[in-house]
């Protein structure tokens, strides 16, 4: 098995997706298949069964796709849930996923000497956009100042994986899965990625101007961060009642001389 999996090439893959296509799968299943193939990867690695993860998988641009992202009480449920599990990093992932809306790879690769407790701030050195300072909340600066108080002296990783290749964690799906099904979710549709999502529609729905979330979220274009911006939810109707109270109160008076004239 383990020389079957390295000998998988980039070619490989966009073959295998250009057949799916070809016999009617979607966009979204076949990036779904594209995701357990990343995974098995990551396993093979973290298993020693192959020295690195060298093939580039490449996902469709999927059309229309919709955010999913988690409601207050769901954040609450799954981090009960994560807590529980006997996985004993699942929770921190959750925690640091939901505080910052760092990408899955870029948690569980955080080492010790990158986290600032007192600037609240994480250093990421390989983001998708190039290295960037993360900042934190002061919960999850407090949260990752005692679990870095726990971990073995010489540890270098906040999710250490001591037989591991690197030494780190490399994927945590099967753990969040479980947490998810606890807390009551649907685990095909909630995924680690969605901690991100959760995290920057969040801050979008808070008020956060555009620029500033892609400072947090690392963005490498504002595009991108604008698929955000709902056109629907509570954030967007307080919006609305704040314009009412504008026109309804300065404007008034002016509104009611430009009353539409009958057409008859």
């Amino acid at each position: 098995m383990a020389g079957q999996l390295s000998a998988i090439e980039s070619f490989d893959v966009e073959r295998y997706k250009k057949a799916r296509r070809s016999a009617g799968a979607a966009k979204a299943t076949v990036n779904r298949e594209l995701a357990t193939l990343s995974h098995l990867l990551n396993q093979a690695v973290e298993w020693k069964w192959i020295k690195s993860k060298s093939v580039k998988i490449a996902r469709f641009k999927e059309d229309n796709q919709r955010i999913v992202y988690l409601t207050d009480d769901q954040c609450v449920a799954l981090l009960e849930a994560a807590a529980s599990d006997h996985n004993e990093n699942v929770h921190a992932f959750v925690m640091v996923g939901l505080h910052t809306g760092m990408r899955h790879a870029e948690i569980l690769a955080i080492r010790r000497e990158d986290v600032d407790v007192g600037k609240r701030v994480i250093w990421v050195p390989q983001a998708k956009a190039g290295s960037r300072e993360q900042p934190i909340t002061r919960e999850l600066a407090e949260y990752l100042e005692r679990r870095m108080d726990m971990l073995p002296p010489g540890c270098d990783w906040v999710f250490p994986s001591p037989g591991g290749a690197t030494g780190h964690v490399h994927t945590i799906r099967k753990a969040f899965r479980r947490s998810a099904e606890r807390a009551g979710l649907d685990p095909d549709q909630i995924t680690p990625h969605t901690l991100r999502h959760t995290a920057v529609t969040h801050l979008v729905q808070a008020g956060v101007d555009l620029p500033t979330v892609q400072r947090i979220s690392g963005h490498k274009t504002l595009s991108m961060v604008a698929r955000y911006a709902h056109q629907s939810g509570s954030h967007i109707e307080a919006a609305m009642d704040r314009l009412e109270g504008r026109v309804s109160g300065t404007w008034e008076d002016n509104i009611r001389k430009l009353e539409p004239k009958s057409l008859a």
